[in-house]
């Protein structure tokens, strides 16, 4: 990253900020991984696992308590927001979520404002839906990626199109008020009126907030080695301009690279990430990071296989300090998502070191009309070509 430093603006050991941090006016969130699906995607790089046979819940529920206990050990924050991700965390049996979420209320002292937990179509009812809500979840999201029967085959999706359509339906049933649909586009041999049909299947529906991502191959996954025919570089860019003016004529208003919502209905929990906040993350191979009384940031990860996550091998995170050096591109990377970017006082607060910094990438992402910057208020902003063009508009930061 390039941090211009100034005379004596800038600290010169590596790893150590510029400033202490007041780390209290940081929010913290907690993550929580449930490592199993039912079926691996083609396309999916996440931490997820076949199950074979029935699930060893309990006994993950007590490494999750234990993993929750250890990493709060000392934390005088409260957890403000909960994302259960995975794998299937849908799969996880409501009454464990509902000993887990009160394990979390008890060690923070406060309920947490949000609550999230990802949802496989294919693997819940009105039983699960009730369960969930009655743990204590209030936002759900459906990761339903297409609403397209052929899609969701080449997806390797376990759900059909009526089960994606019913799941919202129980939800709302069940009392969710605040859903999340996961649409992906640029899908295998998918049209620009194919990927429109597929978002106004999904609008129509009535969500709160729509998470409208494009297909990208990965390493480590089956799609990287036996590579899907997907649309041209054109017929991407026709999609993209055609899902934009779909979503804002419905009221779904874009606030960060892939999110719409609704009003205020934005998910809390993301939000903190993009903002540069502090979680924790439990489970297996859940990451967190965290800003200490030093104003060090350091990351964490733990171990990824189930089995040996179970075992209680390295339970203990794996911690690893950032450079000094690299948190000013960390920053950028996450909170350049955001359509409303971030303000000086942000940078200072969440980085500890100076606005100034900054001077050097910012005048070359103006130069190139991939940045807007505010002088009176010190607010960042990629402009829209800068948010198609994100990773050219972060390689000026390296």
């Amino acid at each position: 990253m390039r941090c211009e430093r100034g005379s004596g603006s800038a600290a010169t050991d590596k790893g150590k900020m510029t400033r202490l941090i007041d780390v209290g006016q940081i929010p913290l969130g907690l993550y929580v991984h449930f490592p199993w699906c039912i079926r691996k995607c083609p396309y999916c790089d996440f931490n997820s696992h076949e199950a074979a046979g029935e699930l060893p819940q309990a006994a993950y529920l007590e490494r999750l308590l234990q993993d929750l206990r250890q990493d709060y050990a000392g934390e005088a924050r409260h957890i403000s927001t909960v994302f259960v991700g995975g794998g299937t965390p849908s799969l996880f049996q409501p009454e464990l979520l509902a000993a887990l979420l009160a394990a979390v209320a008890e060690l923070s002292g406060s309920e947490p404002q949000e609550i999230t937990l990802e949802a496989n179509p294919g693997t819940v009812d009105m039983q699960h839906f009730a369960g969930y809500k009655a743990a204590g979840v209030n936002r759900l999201s459906l990761g339903l990626q297409s609403l397209n029967g052929q899609s969701l085959k080449a997806l390797g999706r376990i759900h059909d199109e009526q089960q994606a359509a019913q799941a919202y339906r129980l939800a709302r049933q069940a009392g969710f008020s605040n859903i999340n649909l996961d649409l992906m586009h640029g899908l295998p041999n998918q049209t620009v009126a194919d990927a429109c049909r597929d978002l106004e299947q999904a609008i129509s529906l009535g969500p709160e907030h729509i998470c409208w991502y494009q297909l990208t191959i990965e390493r480590n996954t089956h799609f990287y080695s036996a590579p899907p025919p997907l649309p041209s570089e054109q017929a991407l860019q026709d999609i993209w301009q055609a899902g934009q003016e779909l979503l804002h004529s419905a009221g779904y208003q874009q606030y960060e690279v892939s999110a719409y919502a609704k009003g205020d209905r934005h998910c809390a929990h993301n939000l903190n990430y993009w903002r540069f906040g502090d979680y924790l993350g439990i489970g297996a191979g859940a990451h967190g990071k965290r800003t200490l009384g030093s104003g060090q940031l350091v990351r964490s990860r733990k171990t990824r296989a189930p089995v040996d996550y179970l075992a209680g091998q390295q339970i203990l995170p794996i911690a690893e300090p950032v450079a000094t050096e690299d948190i000013c591109l960390e920053f950028l990377m996450n909170a350049l998502r955001l359509t409303q970017g971030f303000d000086a006082a942000l940078f200072e607060q969440r980085t500890g070191q100076p606005f100034s910094q900054l001077a050097q990438f910012l005048a070359a992402g103006c130069d190139q009309g991939l940045l807007s910057v505010q002088p009176a208020t010190g607010r960042v902003q990629a402009t829209p070509l800068g948010m198609r063009f994100l990773d050219t508009l972060l390689g000026l930061a390296v």
